[in-house]
């Protein structure tokens, strides 16, 4: 599997955020991006995702299903943690495997919850949670539907050191699976990943 990005460009707001950007990442590999504030980051995962038109060039999927669309085989988490504070965690994770196309039920949501250590909020309302915590629900929505690309932006905000080595362990299980990872962050995730610097014209990742 193999995820191409051929000569893409895009704008917000009338301003050109990159434009003649190519990379491709393979099954079992990662990608970080960086740059800085304003670069596109977060935009160019967006896109990937389907959220944001791209204003040249095209994101392509090989070797995934033919029948489903780049979107439809991404998990894409956001900076937001994109929880209901008044459902429990449970709850959220539940909703989340539904949207998601896994109707496999609890045993699916209760093991995400065990992984990222916190199956003892399950029947927690959010809203009572750390922002450590809140975070751990968040990423456990990667683990309640299979998706092969993962498209994180900032995944370890407000996680303690314990909670990144989790996250890290996870991610590389992820990749040996033969997952793809593309991540927007400016902190360490742990993995052994080639890097794409926006904030020029033109970026190349070789």
């Amino acid at each position: 599997m193999r995820l191409s990005a051929k000569n893409i460009g895009l704008e917000r707001g009338g301003r050109q955020l990159f434009a003649g950007l190519s990379f491709e990442v393979s099954a079992g590999e990662a990608l970080v991006v960086i740059g800085p504030n304003g670069a596109g980051k977060s935009s160019l995962l967006r896109a990937i995702a389907g959220f944001l038109p791209l204003n040249a060039g095209g994101v392509t999927l090989t070797g995934g299903d033919a029948e489903a669309t780049l979107g439809e085989q991404s998990h894409y988490l956001g900076h937001a943690d994109s929880l209901k504070g008044a459902l429990t965690a449970g709850e959220n994770l539940a909703f989340w495997a539904g949207v998601l196309g896994d109707d496999s039920g609890r045993p699916r949501w209760l093991a995400a919850l065990t992984r990222l250590g916190l199956p003892h909020v399950a029947d927690f309302p959010v809203r009572a949670l750390s922002a450590g915590q809140k975070r751990r629900v968040a990423l456990a929505r990667l683990l309640v539907a299979r998706r092969p690309l993962w498209l994180l932006d900032e995944p370890t905000t407000a996680l303690d050191v314990a909670s990144q080595a989790l996250f890290a362990a996870i991610m590389r299980e992820h990749l040996a699976a033969g997952g793809l990872i593309i991540a927007a962050t400016h902190a360490p995730l742990g993995l052994d990943a080639r890097t794409l610097e926006l904030g020029s014209v033109e970026a190349i990742a070789a």
